[in-house]
């Protein structure tokens, strides 16, 4: 046991901190060789420090923890090389993402604060009968536990040998941003009167009413300014927010280049009395 490495050492070995280690013993990504009985220390060898250093090098490039244990629990090059290579076009379109968020940005000062105009208008939203799931997400999780939703409630129409009647949206009950997660609810439209149980999804009717809407077009992560607008434009006529926001998206991102996207955004309003 002299070539037992205290988790101090270790950690300065390995420049992974003592609290990083600890969390992956508990994911068994990364178990010390020994752990005392008495006083619960944990102890590694020199040889875990490549390890180590592939989970670091890993973390470092922002791959989840479930894929690194995936990449490093098989013996196997070819796995990992398709692992990281799907890996890889992550990080390219996630690097595309944000060339294109710094251009927007960059039109966003230039132009004061507008990118382009947006029109505002009042209407009637109709009752809709949806097949609907709720969840609560993070601004980091938030695009693919949508995706993932879009998933199930497809599945579930096809289950209720049906399809959708309408265009799908998002009712967002909550602010979500980096500091704090929040419930959002992903809807699609279905004829009325379908209504088949399929595990979280609920088949119910969105009320209707009065909103403010306006259309954004372009990239879902521009769409900002379109809030801003529509919810300055609420404060301005003297109405009142009556509820969460809604995104319906009139075509599909599989469809159509980002710039060419519709979403429409609709409050909820009420004028008091």
């Amino acid at each position: 046991m002299d070539d037992l490495l205290p988790i101090g050492r270790f950690s300065r070995m390995s420049r992974l901190s003592i609290k990083a280690l600890r969390l992956y013993d508990e994911l068994g990504l990364l178990n010390p060789s020994w752990v005392d009985p008495s006083s619960g220390y944990r102890y590694y060898r020199a040889s875990q420090a490549r390890r180590a250093e592939a989970i670091r090098i890993l973390r470092a490039v922002d791959m989840p923890l479930e894929e690194i244990h995936e990449v490093l629990a098989e013996d196997d090059p070819e796995f990992t090389t398709k692992r990281l290579a799907v890996h890889r076009e992550r990080l390219a379109e996630r690097l595309a993402d944000q060339d294109r968020m710094l251009r927007f940005l960059e039109r966003l000062i230039d132009r004061g604060g507008t990118i382009v105009p947006y029109d505002i208008a009042t209407k009637q939203a109709p009752d809709q009968q949806v097949a609907s799931l709720t969840m609560r997400t993070t601004l980091t999780r938030i695009g693919d536990d949508i995706a993932a939703s879009f998933v199930v409630l497809t599945g579930a129409l096809t289950d209720a040998a049906t399809q959708p009647a309408g265009a799908p949206f998002i009712i967002f009950h909550d602010v979500i941003d980096e500091q704090t997660d929040g419930a959002v609810e992903v809807c699609i439209p279905v004829p009325v009167g379908v209504d088949t149980p399929h595990d979280d999804v609920e088949f119910k009717v969105i009320a209707g009413g009065t909103v403010a809407a306006t259309t954004h077009r372009g990239p879902y992560a521009e769409i900002s300014p379109a809030y801003h607008t529509v919810t300055g434009w609420i404060q301005d006529q003297g109405h009142e927010v009556a509820g969460p926001p809604r995104e319906i998206y009139l075509n599909d991102p599989k469809s159509v280049v980002a710039e060419a996207l519709l979403t429409e955004i609709q409050f909820p309003i009420v004028t008091p009395a």
